[in-house]
């Protein structure tokens, strides 16, 4: 009896194992597409590069006033979070690839002069 019961609980351990690690390469999988983008967009005021388009979002890295980024997708804007930031309020964010870093993240449209 206690071996049935054990080899039920591995079972759906190696479910649940499987399903977490679809889920998390299907997510990282999706972003905006950056094979085309505005090239040396420069920074109004140092600018925290987020995961997600809030002000809150993980920050994985800053683009410094007066330098520059590669901004995906055309410049096209992303709807997120409202904020009010380098003077301006809005919702708008853009995706982004500092030139001086290999990351890429969401910065607060207003905060960069594009």
């Amino acid at each position: 009896m206690k071996l049935r019961l054990l080899a039920s609980a591995v079972a759906v351990s190696a479910i649940a194992l499987t399903g977490t690690v679809v889920t998390t390469g299907t997510a990282a999988a999706a972003g905006p597409d950056c094979s085309r983008g505005l090239s040396n967009v420069p920074a109004k005021q140092a600018v925290k590069v987020r995961t997600t388009a809030k002000v809150n979002g993980y920050a994985v890295g800053q683009v410094n006033k007066g330098r520059r980024a590669f901004v995906c997708n055309d410049g096209h804007a992303f709807t997120g979070q409202s904020y009010r930031l380098c003077g301006k309020s809005s919702n708008k964010w853009l995706y982004v690839m500092p030139n001086d870093y290999n990351i890429r993240g969401y910065v607060p449209a207003t905060c960069m002069d594009w």
